[in-house]
């Protein structure tokens, strides 16, 4: 394998709700001390990307904020790229709102041109009525991320993967998903880190969406047993992780190896 950049996703990966996993801490520093650039990418949108930082630091990880990709930061550099001076009406939480505003993202309340649905944790009745007002109306639906389920602690939380199939069957759409496994967000990745993405390694715990990403754009992949997936599952997918590995405290002996 080559290991010219490291693209690493984060719940089920380096830590599982508010506990590190072991040997994770010790993965990031060998990275850090071979010289070797890594970005951790995470679809869960219901926190900024400063959340992330203070989490990985306070966990233990030595990290700056250019080494976190959200698929919200994924998203907001699409809006702004693809669709820009498009009104925008987020059904996030107050952080995520203030991010995509910080970034200029025109937010509205009325009328929006684009919904932009995200992991929001605050989400009520009355946000999903007005987006489905919105949609039917003819706004787009972008969505930061597919997952049905969100990993915590002990078990899961429901993501927003439902949400976006209620408002296609709804409201008669086809949502635009930015996060993984849509290649687009390790494209972005890979220029963050200056390297050619077929060079890059995504490390995930999830085949459909880490693997399935890193399938998509022809990279490499390294497949954790952390986390959601178990062999049985792998064996019925049908593709294949370039390594599957018990978890990322093994990747510093690949490294020796190479």
């Amino acid at each position: 394998m080559r290991f010219g950049g490291f693209m690493i996703d984060m719940d089920g990966t380096v830590y599982k709700g508010g506990v590190p996993i072991p040997g994770a801490v010790e993965f990031i520093a060998e990275l850090k001390r071979r010289g070797i650039p890594f970005v951790f990418l995470t679809n869960n949108s219901a926190h900024g990307r400063s959340f992330y930082l203070s989490k990985l630091s306070r966990l233990g990880f030595d990290v700056g904020l250019e080494n976190i990709l959200t698929s919200t930061i994924a998203t907001i550099r699409f809006l702004l790229s693809e669709r820009p001076g498009k009104t925008v009406y987020p059904v996030a939480v107050p952080e995520v709102v203030e991010e995509m505003r910080a970034a200029g993202v025109p937010i509205v309340d009325e009328d929006p041109d684009i919904v932009v649905l995200t992991f929001d944790t605050t989400i009520t009745y009355r946000k999903i009525n007005d987006a489905y007002h919105f949609l039917t109306s003819g706004a787009e639906l972008i969505a930061t991320h597919p997952d049905d389920l969100c990993p915590t602690e002990d078990s899961y939380d429901i993501d927003i993967g439902p949400f976006i199939r209620m408002f296609e069957q709804m409201c008669q759409t086809s949502a635009v998903v930015i996060g993984k496994p849509n290649r687009l967000m390790l494209e972005m990745a890979a220029r963050e880190l200056r390297v050619d993405p077929a060079d890059t390694v995504m490390v995930g715990d999830r085949l459909y969406t880490d693997i399935e990403m890193a399938v998509r754009a022809g990279t490499q992949s390294i497949l954790v047993l952390s986390g959601e997936t178990d062999m049985s599952m792998v064996e019925s997918w049908g593709k294949s992780p370039t390594a599957i590995v018990g978890s990322v405290a093994e990747i510093p002996r690949m490294l020796d190896e190479s």
